[in-house]
Protein backbone atom coordinates (compact mmCIF):
# COMPACT_ATOMS: atom_id res chain seq x y z
CA UNK A 1 0.00 0.00 0.00
CA UNK A 2 2.45 2.40 1.20
CA UNK A 3 4.67 1.52 -2.16
CA UNK A 4 1.44 2.53 -4.57
CA UNK A 5 1.24 5.58 -2.13
CA UNK A 6 4.67 6.52 -3.16
CA UNK A 7 4.46 5.68 -6.92
CA UNK A 8 1.28 7.83 -7.11
CA UNK A 9 3.16 10.15 -5.58
CA UNK A 10 6.15 10.89 -8.18
CA UNK A 11 3.64 10.45 -10.69
CA UNK A 12 1.77 13.47 -9.76
CA UNK A 13 5.13 15.66 -9.08
CA UNK A 14 5.85 15.41 -12.84
CA UNK A 15 2.42 17.23 -12.95
CA UNK A 16 2.28 19.60 -10.40
CA UNK A 17 6.18 20.56 -10.72
CA UNK A 18 5.19 22.26 -13.94
CA UNK A 19 1.83 23.54 -13.31
CA UNK A 20 1.60 27.33 -13.29
CA UNK A 21 0.86 29.74 -10.38
CA UNK A 22 -2.52 30.45 -11.42
CA UNK A 23 -3.71 26.50 -11.20
CA UNK A 24 -1.84 26.21 -7.78
CA UNK A 25 -3.70 28.79 -6.66
CA UNK A 26 -6.92 28.06 -8.15
CA UNK A 27 -6.67 24.90 -6.40
CA UNK A 28 -5.68 26.48 -3.16
CA UNK A 29 -9.31 28.63 -3.87
CA UNK A 30 -11.05 25.60 -3.99
CA UNK A 31 -9.44 23.83 -0.78
CA UNK A 32 -10.63 26.20 0.92
CA UNK A 33 -13.88 26.60 -0.23
CA UNK A 34 -14.28 22.99 -0.12
CA UNK A 35 -13.67 23.13 3.69
CA UNK A 36 -16.11 25.59 4.47
CA UNK A 37 -19.11 23.43 2.67
CA UNK A 38 -17.83 20.13 4.07
CA UNK A 39 -17.60 21.99 7.42
CA UNK A 40 -20.37 19.56 9.17
CA UNK A 41 -18.97 16.63 7.78
CA UNK A 42 -15.77 17.49 8.49
CA UNK A 43 -17.14 18.36 12.56
CA UNK A 44 -19.16 14.91 12.70
CA UNK A 45 -16.17 12.59 11.85
CA UNK A 46 -14.04 14.61 14.11
CA UNK A 47 -16.34 13.91 16.91
CA UNK A 48 -15.62 10.65 16.15
CA UNK A 49 -12.51 11.47 17.09
CA UNK A 50 -12.98 12.89 20.16
CA UNK A 51 -15.16 10.55 21.83
CA UNK A 52 -12.43 8.14 21.25
CA UNK A 53 -9.94 10.27 22.79
CA UNK A 54 -11.75 11.09 25.95
CA UNK A 55 -12.50 7.21 26.21
CA UNK A 56 -8.26 6.70 26.51
CA UNK A 57 -8.18 10.02 28.62
CA UNK A 58 -6.51 12.22 26.97
CA UNK A 59 -5.89 15.37 28.40
CA UNK A 60 -7.44 18.66 28.26
CA UNK A 61 -4.31 20.35 26.38
CA UNK A 62 -4.21 17.34 24.27
CA UNK A 63 -7.97 17.87 23.26
CA UNK A 64 -7.91 21.08 22.62
CA UNK A 65 -5.57 20.50 19.53
CA UNK A 66 -7.64 18.00 18.74
CA UNK A 67 -10.79 19.27 18.65
CA UNK A 68 -12.50 21.27 15.28
CA UNK A 69 -15.02 23.19 15.45
CA UNK A 70 -16.69 25.89 12.78
CA UNK A 71 -14.50 28.91 13.79
CA UNK A 72 -11.17 26.82 13.92
CA UNK A 73 -11.93 25.32 9.97
CA UNK A 74 -12.68 28.79 9.24
CA UNK A 75 -9.40 29.83 10.19
CA UNK A 76 -7.66 26.79 8.28
CA UNK A 77 -9.60 27.52 5.22
CA UNK A 78 -8.58 31.71 5.65
CA UNK A 79 -4.99 30.07 6.24
CA UNK A 80 -4.86 28.21 3.02
CA UNK A 81 -6.29 31.21 1.19
CA UNK A 82 -3.87 33.82 2.38
CA UNK A 83 -1.22 31.37 1.19
CA UNK A 84 -2.46 32.55 -2.34
CA UNK A 85 -1.62 35.98 -2.01
CA UNK A 86 2.35 34.78 -0.79
CA UNK A 87 4.57 35.62 -3.42
CA UNK A 88 5.42 32.24 -6.31
CA UNK A 89 8.46 30.72 -4.24
CA UNK A 90 8.90 28.45 -7.39
CA UNK A 91 11.25 30.03 -10.49
CA UNK A 92 12.73 32.80 -8.51
CA UNK A 93 16.67 33.17 -9.82
CA UNK A 94 18.72 33.87 -6.49
CA UNK A 95 21.39 34.41 -8.59
CA UNK A 96 23.32 34.39 -11.81
CA UNK A 97 26.10 35.62 -14.15
CA UNK A 98 27.87 35.58 -17.54
CA UNK A 99 31.15 33.13 -17.29
CA UNK A 100 34.42 34.43 -19.32
CA UNK A 101 33.42 31.74 -21.86
CA UNK A 102 29.94 33.56 -21.78
CA UNK A 103 27.92 30.76 -20.33
CA UNK A 104 25.24 32.49 -18.47
CA UNK A 105 24.57 30.47 -14.81
CA UNK A 106 21.38 31.05 -13.14
CA UNK A 107 20.29 29.39 -9.97
CA UNK A 108 16.79 29.24 -9.38
CA UNK A 109 13.84 27.57 -7.10
CA UNK A 110 12.65 24.57 -7.47
CA UNK A 111 9.91 22.00 -5.35
CA UNK A 112 11.90 19.43 -3.28
CA UNK A 113 9.58 16.98 -4.81
CA UNK A 114 7.71 14.14 -2.42
CA UNK A 115 7.65 15.55 0.86
CA UNK A 116 6.21 13.57 3.71
CA UNK A 117 4.67 14.68 6.94
CA UNK A 118 4.40 12.09 10.21
CA UNK A 119 2.51 14.33 12.87
CA UNK A 120 0.42 13.78 15.90
CA UNK A 121 -2.97 15.09 17.18
CA UNK A 122 -3.17 18.31 14.97
CA UNK A 123 -6.07 18.37 11.86
CA UNK A 124 -5.59 21.90 11.53
CA UNK A 125 -1.62 20.16 9.94
CA UNK A 126 -3.28 18.28 7.36
CA UNK A 127 -4.51 21.03 5.90
CA UNK A 128 -1.54 23.34 6.49
CA UNK A 129 0.94 21.11 5.03
CA UNK A 130 -1.04 20.02 2.46
CA UNK A 131 -1.48 23.76 1.22
CA UNK A 132 2.14 24.72 1.70
CA UNK A 133 3.14 22.04 -0.36
CA UNK A 134 1.23 22.51 -3.22
CA UNK A 135 1.94 26.09 -3.40
CA UNK A 136 5.40 25.22 -3.64
CA UNK A 137 4.88 22.74 -6.53
CA UNK A 138 5.73 19.63 -3.53
CA UNK A 139 3.59 16.68 -3.40
CA UNK A 140 2.74 15.45 0.07
CA UNK A 141 2.18 12.45 1.81
CA UNK A 142 0.90 12.84 5.01
CA UNK A 143 0.62 10.36 8.20
CA UNK A 144 -1.11 11.47 10.97
CA UNK A 145 -1.56 9.82 14.64
CA UNK A 146 -4.72 7.63 14.95
CA UNK A 147 -5.89 10.00 17.57
CA UNK A 148 -6.94 12.32 14.67
CA UNK A 149 -7.41 9.61 11.35
CA UNK A 150 -11.27 9.97 11.09
CA UNK A 151 -10.83 14.08 10.85
CA UNK A 152 -7.75 13.69 8.72
CA UNK A 153 -9.29 11.09 5.98
CA UNK A 154 -12.61 13.68 5.99
CA UNK A 155 -10.10 16.68 5.38
CA UNK A 156 -8.49 14.25 2.77
CA UNK A 157 -11.00 13.36 0.46
CA UNK A 158 -11.98 17.23 0.65
CA UNK A 159 -8.99 17.91 -0.73
CA UNK A 160 -8.51 15.18 -3.32
CA UNK A 161 -11.72 16.10 -4.76
CA UNK A 162 -11.11 19.60 -4.96
CA UNK A 163 -7.76 19.17 -6.96
CA UNK A 164 -9.86 16.78 -9.41
CA UNK A 165 -12.23 19.87 -9.63
CA UNK A 166 -9.76 22.23 -11.25
CA UNK A 167 -7.58 19.50 -13.15
CA UNK A 168 -4.84 18.64 -11.31
CA UNK A 169 -4.17 14.94 -10.35
CA UNK A 170 -5.42 13.86 -6.84
CA UNK A 171 -2.24 12.04 -5.72
CA UNK A 172 -1.05 15.42 -5.36
CA UNK A 173 -2.57 14.98 -1.43
CA UNK A 174 -2.50 11.39 -0.09
CA UNK A 175 -3.21 10.12 3.53
CA UNK A 176 -1.92 6.97 4.62
CA UNK A 177 -4.49 5.70 6.75
CA UNK A 178 -2.26 2.76 8.11
CA UNK A 179 -1.52 4.26 11.68
CA UNK A 180 0.25 1.81 13.64
CA UNK A 181 3.97 2.15 13.94
CA UNK A 182 5.06 -0.21 10.94
CA UNK A 183 3.70 2.61 8.76
CA UNK A 184 5.30 5.31 10.15
CA UNK A 185 8.64 2.96 10.03
CA UNK A 186 8.24 2.17 6.37
CA UNK A 187 7.80 6.12 5.24
CA UNK A 188 11.17 6.50 6.72
CA UNK A 189 12.97 3.96 4.59
CA UNK A 190 11.23 5.29 1.24
CA UNK A 191 13.90 6.82 -0.28
CA UNK A 192 12.66 5.78 -3.74
CA UNK A 193 9.80 8.05 -3.43
CA UNK A 194 10.10 10.74 -0.48
CA UNK A 195 12.73 13.01 -0.55
CA UNK A 196 12.25 14.86 2.69
CA UNK A 197 10.57 13.58 5.68
CA UNK A 198 8.97 16.43 8.35
CA UNK A 199 8.61 14.95 11.88
CA UNK A 200 6.19 17.09 13.59
CA UNK A 201 4.92 16.24 17.26
CA UNK A 202 6.16 15.45 20.40
CA UNK A 203 9.81 14.75 21.60
CA UNK A 204 9.37 10.90 20.84
CA UNK A 205 8.25 11.03 17.78
CA UNK A 206 11.14 13.60 16.16
CA UNK A 207 13.70 11.48 18.13
CA UNK A 208 12.05 8.46 16.51
CA UNK A 209 12.16 9.87 12.56
CA UNK A 210 16.03 11.45 13.12
CA UNK A 211 17.37 8.21 14.69
CA UNK A 212 15.66 6.02 12.20
CA UNK A 213 14.72 7.30 8.87
CA UNK A 214 16.88 6.78 6.11
CA UNK A 215 15.39 9.31 4.38
CA UNK A 216 16.69 12.86 4.90
CA UNK A 217 14.75 14.81 7.75
CA UNK A 218 14.11 18.38 8.47
CA UNK A 219 14.26 18.24 12.50
CA UNK A 220 10.95 20.05 13.92
CA UNK A 221 11.72 20.64 17.68
CA UNK A 222 9.89 20.55 20.73
CA UNK A 223 9.04 23.71 22.59
CA UNK A 224 10.86 24.15 25.83
CA UNK A 225 10.32 28.22 25.99
CA UNK A 226 12.13 30.57 27.94
CA UNK A 227 10.81 33.70 29.11
CA UNK A 228 13.80 35.64 31.37
CA UNK A 229 12.59 38.56 33.08
CA UNK A 230 15.77 40.96 33.34
CA UNK A 231 16.42 43.18 36.49
CA UNK A 232 15.61 46.48 34.19
CA UNK A 233 12.33 44.79 33.15
CA UNK A 234 9.08 47.01 32.54
CA UNK A 235 6.59 44.65 35.05
CA UNK A 236 3.64 45.27 33.25
CA UNK A 237 4.82 43.99 30.22
CA UNK A 238 6.63 40.75 32.23
CA UNK A 239 3.18 39.83 33.78
CA UNK A 240 1.28 40.48 30.96
CA UNK A 241 3.39 38.54 28.57
CA UNK A 242 4.40 35.63 30.60
CA UNK A 243 0.55 35.11 31.31
CA UNK A 244 -0.46 35.06 27.57
CA UNK A 245 2.53 32.56 26.49
CA UNK A 246 2.10 30.31 29.17
CA UNK A 247 -2.10 30.38 29.07
CA UNK A 248 -3.36 31.64 25.99
CA UNK A 249 -2.82 27.90 24.69
CA UNK A 250 -0.52 25.83 27.01
CA UNK A 251 -0.76 22.64 24.34
CA UNK A 252 1.40 23.79 21.67
CA UNK A 253 5.44 24.14 20.74
CA UNK A 254 5.59 27.88 21.11
CA UNK A 255 3.82 28.39 24.43
CA UNK A 256 6.43 29.46 27.30
CA UNK A 257 7.57 26.09 29.57
CA UNK A 258 9.78 27.90 32.06
CA UNK A 259 10.38 31.34 33.81
CA UNK A 260 13.46 32.38 34.71
CA UNK A 261 13.93 36.01 36.67
CA UNK A 262 16.85 38.38 37.94
CA UNK A 263 17.05 38.09 41.73
CA UNK A 264 16.70 41.94 41.94
CA UNK A 265 13.46 41.89 40.64
CA UNK A 266 12.25 38.61 41.36
CA UNK A 267 10.38 40.07 44.73
CA UNK A 268 8.22 42.02 42.98
CA UNK A 269 7.70 40.39 39.82
CA UNK A 270 7.07 37.19 41.20
CA UNK A 271 3.73 37.97 43.43
CA UNK A 272 2.57 39.76 40.54
CA UNK A 273 3.04 36.69 37.88
CA UNK A 274 1.81 34.16 40.57
CA UNK A 275 -1.63 36.41 40.66
CA UNK A 276 -1.85 36.24 36.56
CA UNK A 277 -1.19 32.30 36.67
CA UNK A 278 -3.55 31.77 39.14
CA UNK A 279 -6.17 32.67 37.20
CA UNK A 280 -5.64 29.53 35.17
CA UNK A 281 -4.56 27.25 38.32
CA UNK A 282 -1.22 27.10 36.85
CA UNK A 283 1.58 25.05 38.68
CA UNK A 284 4.43 26.41 39.37
CA UNK A 285 7.62 24.45 39.84
CA UNK A 286 10.37 26.56 41.62
CA UNK A 287 13.57 26.60 43.09
CA UNK A 288 14.18 27.71 46.70
CA UNK A 289 14.45 31.11 46.11
CA UNK A 290 11.16 31.36 44.67
CA UNK A 291 9.62 29.00 47.36
CA UNK A 292 10.53 31.93 49.70
CA UNK A 293 9.00 34.83 47.66
CA UNK A 294 5.87 33.02 46.63
CA UNK A 295 3.16 30.04 47.98
CA UNK A 296 2.24 26.28 46.73
CA UNK A 297 5.71 26.46 44.87
CA UNK A 298 6.57 22.81 43.53
CA UNK A 299 10.19 22.10 44.05
CA UNK A 300 11.70 22.01 40.77
CA UNK A 301 13.59 19.21 39.88
CA UNK A 302 16.33 18.78 37.23
CA UNK A 303 13.64 16.95 34.60
CA UNK A 304 10.94 20.09 35.38
CA UNK A 305 13.57 22.42 33.80
CA UNK A 306 14.13 20.29 30.76
CA UNK A 307 10.36 19.72 30.06
CA UNK A 308 7.79 20.79 27.47
CA UNK A 309 4.73 20.94 29.94
CA UNK A 310 2.27 21.63 27.32
CA UNK A 311 -0.31 22.30 29.92
CA UNK A 312 -0.96 24.82 33.02
CA UNK A 313 2.35 23.81 34.70
CA UNK A 314 5.94 26.29 34.51
CA UNK A 315 9.82 25.88 36.19
CA UNK A 316 10.83 28.95 37.84
CA UNK A 317 14.49 29.77 38.30
CA UNK A 318 15.82 32.73 40.08
CA UNK A 319 19.14 33.87 38.81
CA UNK A 320 21.87 36.17 39.70
CA UNK A 321 22.61 37.56 37.06
CA UNK A 322 22.09 37.77 33.01
CA UNK A 323 24.88 35.62 32.17
CA UNK A 324 23.64 33.02 34.61
CA UNK A 325 19.77 33.26 32.88
CA UNK A 326 21.75 32.69 29.62
CA UNK A 327 23.85 29.81 30.99
CA UNK A 328 20.32 28.16 32.28
CA UNK A 329 18.41 28.61 29.64
CA UNK A 330 20.98 27.38 27.10
CA UNK A 331 21.52 24.40 29.34
CA UNK A 332 17.56 23.45 29.11
CA UNK A 333 16.67 25.01 25.80
CA UNK A 334 15.38 23.24 23.20
CA UNK A 335 16.71 25.46 20.44
CA UNK A 336 12.80 26.70 19.46
CA UNK A 337 12.14 30.26 21.17
CA UNK A 338 13.23 32.11 24.04
CA UNK A 339 12.25 35.70 25.30
CA UNK A 340 13.73 38.47 27.32
CA UNK A 341 12.05 41.22 29.18
CA UNK A 342 13.79 44.05 29.57
CA UNK A 343 14.36 48.36 29.10
CA UNK A 344 18.03 47.69 28.86
CA UNK A 345 19.53 47.93 25.44
CA UNK A 346 22.57 46.37 26.31
CA UNK A 347 21.34 43.03 28.17
CA UNK A 348 18.04 42.95 25.11
CA UNK A 349 21.85 42.68 22.85
CA UNK A 350 23.69 40.47 24.88
CA UNK A 351 20.75 38.30 25.21
CA UNK A 352 19.43 38.22 21.41
CA UNK A 353 23.83 37.63 20.36
CA UNK A 354 24.01 34.53 23.15
CA UNK A 355 21.09 32.64 22.92
CA UNK A 356 21.17 29.88 20.51
CA UNK A 357 18.11 29.46 19.35
CA UNK A 358 15.25 30.02 15.88
CA UNK A 359 13.15 32.41 17.50
CA UNK A 360 14.22 34.97 19.83
CA UNK A 361 12.32 37.41 21.61
CA UNK A 362 12.69 40.99 23.31
CA UNK A 363 9.83 42.02 24.80
CA UNK A 364 7.03 39.61 23.15
CA UNK A 365 5.69 36.51 23.67
CA UNK A 366 6.63 33.31 22.36
CA UNK A 367 3.62 32.87 21.00
CA UNK A 368 4.52 34.74 18.22
CA UNK A 369 6.89 31.67 16.62
CA UNK A 370 4.12 30.59 13.92
CA UNK A 371 4.06 30.71 10.23
CA UNK A 372 1.16 32.89 9.85
CA UNK A 373 2.46 35.24 12.19
CA UNK A 374 5.64 35.76 10.69
CA UNK A 375 3.83 36.30 7.20
CA UNK A 376 4.51 32.83 6.02
CA UNK A 377 0.71 32.42 5.36
CA UNK A 378 1.20 28.84 7.69
CA UNK A 379 4.25 26.79 8.12
CA UNK A 380 4.35 23.25 8.58
CA UNK A 381 6.57 23.27 11.38
CA UNK A 382 9.20 24.75 13.02
CA UNK A 383 12.84 23.72 12.34
CA UNK A 384 15.14 23.64 15.17
CA UNK A 385 18.05 22.47 13.14
CA UNK A 386 20.71 24.54 11.52
CA UNK A 387 21.23 23.00 7.92
CA UNK A 388 18.42 23.79 4.96
CA UNK A 389 15.92 25.61 7.46
CA UNK A 390 15.51 26.94 10.57
CA UNK A 391 12.81 28.40 12.47
CA UNK A 392 8.97 28.22 10.63
CA UNK A 393 8.70 25.91 8.03
CA UNK A 394 7.26 28.50 5.33
CA UNK A 395 7.06 28.23 1.48
CA UNK A 396 10.99 29.34 0.83
CA UNK A 397 11.81 26.41 2.59
CA UNK A 398 10.04 23.95 1.15
CA UNK A 399 11.98 24.46 -2.02
CA UNK A 400 15.55 23.42 -3.33
CA UNK A 401 17.86 24.83 -5.74
CA UNK A 402 18.88 24.07 -9.92
CA UNK A 403 21.38 25.70 -11.95
CA UNK A 404 20.28 26.63 -15.28
CA UNK A 405 23.40 26.95 -17.77
CA UNK A 406 22.37 28.31 -21.19
CA UNK A 407 25.74 28.47 -23.71
CA UNK A 408 26.23 28.91 -27.34
CA UNK A 409 28.07 26.20 -28.33
CA UNK A 410 30.73 25.92 -25.74
CA UNK A 411 33.12 23.25 -25.26
CA UNK A 412 35.43 21.98 -22.33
Amino acid sequence: MLTQIGINAKKAERVLMTAPRELRDRALKEIAASLRREADFIITENAEDIFAAKANGMSESMLDRLSLDKGRIEDIATAAENIVSLPDPLGRVLSGEVRPNGMKIEKVTVPIGVIAIIFEARPNVTVDAAALCLKSGNTVILRGGKEAINSNKAMVRVMREALARVGLPADCIQLVEDTTRDSATALMKMNSYVDVLIPRGGAGLIRACVENSTVPVIETGTGNCHIYVDKDADLKKAVSIVYNAKTSRPSVCNACESLVIHEEIAEKALPLIKKALDEKSVTVHGDERCASIITDVVPATYEDYAKEYLGYEISVKVVSDIESAVEHIMEFSSGHSECIITENYTAANYFTSSVDAAAVYVNASTRFTDGGEFGFGAEIGISTQKLHARGPLGLPELTTVKYVITGDGQVR
